[in-house]
């Protein structure tokens, strides 16, 4: 077994020129890092049985958790609980990296809420 990087795992593009890199990716347990650009948000929504744990490396993200704006700066997290509707976004002028470690894994998991 090697130690993992974003130079050797599994990597995929999603929304709006965003990156992210399969760290772990168990059944039970995943752990992704991921980078937004300026300007970019996933889309709203909630995990039925994934509780997930954002937590940024670098820059500065937004995290609507339950209709509350909670701006997150690098070395700060927050606990999202199944069935919680969240959005994360990148409001600032810079990449924002971040881990999403998420119990059950969550893909496959994943239902869009309006606004």
């Amino acid at each position: 077994m090697s130690a993992v990087t974003t130079a050797n795992a599994a990597h995929y593009v999603w929304g709006q020129q965003c990156d992210g890199w399969h760290l772990l990716a168990g059944d039970d347990l995943s752990v992704i890092e991921e980078r937004m650009p300026p300007g970019t948000a996933e889309v709203r929504h909630r995990h039925a049985r994934s509780r997930q744990f954002f937590y940024v490396l670098g820059g500065t993200a937004v995290l609507e958790l339950g209709g509350v704006a909670h701006r997150l700066e690098a070395g700060q997290g927050l606990h999202v609980p199944p069935g919680a509707a969240h959005q994360m976004r990148n409001d600032s002028g810079e990449d924002v990296r971040f881990l999403v470690i998420s119990s059950p894994r969550s893909h496959g998991d994943r239902e869009a809420v309006d606004g």
